[in-house]
């Protein structure tokens, strides 16, 4: 390959790997609550609002709701604490208009997998897997703070909007190009896109669940649940895994064992933002400092 088209792939990694992000960090059009961070969103809610209601309406139809009735009321009774909290607070610092248009459903899944997800409006669903392994509902409480802060810190557009970004990127390079040899085209259009999977997409999907781990552990904590349970639900989650010390270079999430350190360190934050449940809401809170650098 020659040196100058080399220049050029390197150029295109370059900036879409590492300048992008901070670009996106310095003139994103939105403020993650709490943590302070930038985001760039260039999707408006009502698209995303639209594309959620799509997507649960097709994924209650492949899956079943869960007959239980006592587990199916802790799910909806712990979100829904949750939510009370986390509007309050929002109210609070004069942001209600995040939560606006949430629509605020808690449904468990009758399934074996160990997992529970969120679709943008704070649609939250656990499977019957995960409830063993939450042992409590301070740790049903765990998994659903982490699921509400993706709502609510917007993650689902974040995401695709740096992922339409980086689309004009490859589509870019492409036209930059677009003289040269079919093959040499095909490897550069693959180098940017490994690159910027490993170096962009993948450590900024961390760094997300990572800021819904710290989000989620502030909203428990604002329900009046017990955040020391959170590294326990991690632990409990690291003990399954069977492989601790596995690397997350080339995962979506971070590790268990990363997460249970971050876990033990974020305490103290978000003990200064507890209020025991049943407080009312417009009584001024226990914390004494607001975080705002992720």
């Amino acid at each position: 390959m020659k040196k100058s088209i080399l220049k050029k792939i390197i150029l295109f990694i370059t900036f879409f790997a590492v300048i992008s992000p901070i670009a996106v960090m310095l003139t994103g059009c939105r403020t993650v609550p709490i943590t302070g961070r930038r985001q760039f969103v260039a999707l408006p809610a009502s698209h995303m609002n639209s594309l959620s209601e799509s997507a649960f309406t097709q994924m209650m139809q492949t899956y079943r709701r869960s007959t239980n009735v006592q587990q199916t009321q802790m799910i909806e009774r712990v979100g829904n604490r949750m939510r009370h909290a986390v509007e309050a607070f929002l109210a609070e610092e004069g942001l209600s208009h995040l939560t606006r248009d949430f629509v605020w459903e808690f449904v468990l899944i009758e399934s074996p997998a160990i997992n529970a997800w969120v679709l943008p409006g704070a649609r939250v669903a656990f499977y019957t897997g995960i409830l063993p392994v939450a042992a409590n509902e301070d740790g049903i409480a765990v998994i659903m703070g982490h699921e509400i802060a993706h709502a609510v810190a917007n993650h689902a557009a974040e995401r695709m909007s740096r992922a339409l970004l980086t689309q004009l990127g490859g589509v870019a390079l492409a036209v930059a190009l677009n003289e040269q040899p079919e093959m040499t085209q095909a490897l550069a259009l693959s180098v940017f896109g490994i690159s910027t999977t490993m170096f962009s997409a993948l450590p900024h999907s961390r760094r997300n669940e990572f800021e819904a781990d710290r989000l989620g552990l502030i909203f428990m904590a604002m329900a009046g649940f017990d955040v020391h349970e959170a590294p326990r639900f991690w632990e409990r989650m690291m003990a399954l895994s069977g492989n601790p010390s596995a690397s997350d270079f080339l995962s979506t999430h971070p590790s268990n064992a990363r997460r249970v350190a971050e876990m033990h360190r974020r305490i103290p934050e978000a003990l200064t933002f507890y209020r025991p449940y049943g407080r009312p809401a417009q009584e001024p809170t226990t914390r004494t400092r607001r975080p705002r650098v992720l």
